[in-house]
């Protein structure tokens, strides 16, 4: 009887240390494909000619939580912007002029950048 029973502890306290181990894991794993998703769209913004600063306002939060639910959340503090030029809205001043990003023209090959649009 007392074999059985210190063999049950043996096996319910290895199981445990199994469980803890597999929810490390599960956290790690989903910390690293917040950090990779938030990694990867930090690149694509700055390939696309937005600037570094734009590429930056993509964060990660990772939420390890209790048992195997992890979860990591990415997002970007800059989502009408980033909306804005994944849509290709046209981007107007406030007296309904068209305008255009200083830092967008050079890219497509437009070197001057006229400083202001008259309307006849």
């Amino acid at each position: 009887m007392k074999l059985a029973a210190t063999i049950a502890r043996w096996l319910q306290a290895d199981m445990q240390a199994e469980v803890r181990d597999v929810e490390r894991a599960v956290a790690a794993g989903t910390r690293e494909a917040g950090r990779g998703l938030k990694t990867e769209l930090r690149r694509q913004v700055a390939s696309a000619g937005l600037g570094q600063r734009r590429a930056n306002s993509w964060r990660d939060r990772d939420y390890p939580n209790q048992r195997l639910d992890a979860a990591s959340l990415v997002y970007t503090k800059a989502p009408q912007i980033i909306r804005a030029f994944d849509e290709g809205a046209v981007i107007r001043s406030r007296r309904g002029l068209t305008r255009a990003m200083n830092h967008i023209l050079p890219a497509v090959g437009i070197r001057k950048i006229p400083v202001r649009l008259n309307m006849l």
